[in-house]
């Protein structure tokens, strides 16, 4: 009887090591990423001279969806932008964000990246930008770090 109920104990302790395993799974892959991103001048190419600044989150599914907002203060933004570029560069526009508040702007609902852009996002190169009419490139800005 202790032999059967030692195999049964076996099996079970496996059912539980794989059941783990799988939840371990689906959790890593339901978020890529839900990232916290500070925007300032000094980040922008060339640095801007600005009190402006800003704050959010954005998060990137494992589909590549992409969810979040920033809010700003100190400045009048015009629009505002996740771009495709590495820290000290600058790049295209990835997803055009929308105006959602006074200083607040958000991703779409339904954005999402691209397969190249998603290798972007987890190499740290995506940014966002806030755009104003006294620095039409952008005053502030953040890099999107995974």
């Amino acid at each position: 009887m202790n032999a059967a109920y030692g195999t049964g104990s076996a099996r079970l302790s496996a059912l539980c090591a794989r059941t783990l395993l799988a939840l371990a799974a689906l959790s890593t892959s339901a978020t890529a990423g839900d990232v916290k991103v500070m925007l300032s001048g000094d980040q922008e190419v060339p640095p801007v001279k600005t009190a402006a600044s800003g704050g959010g989150t954005i998060s990137v599914g494992a589909d590549k969806s992409v969810s979040g907002s920033v809010t700003t203060t100190g400045v009048a933004g015009t629009m505002a932008h996740i771009h495709e570029g590495a820290p000290g560069t600058n790049g295209g526009v990835a997803i055009p964000l929308a105006k959602s508040g006074e200083n607040a702007w958000s991703v779409p609902a339904g954005a999402k990246l691209s397969d190249a852009q998603y290798e972007e996002f987890k190499a740290g190169k995506l940014y966002v930008n806030v755009h104003s009419a006294a620095h039409p490139g952008g005053e502030i800005r953040g890099q999107l770090k995974p």
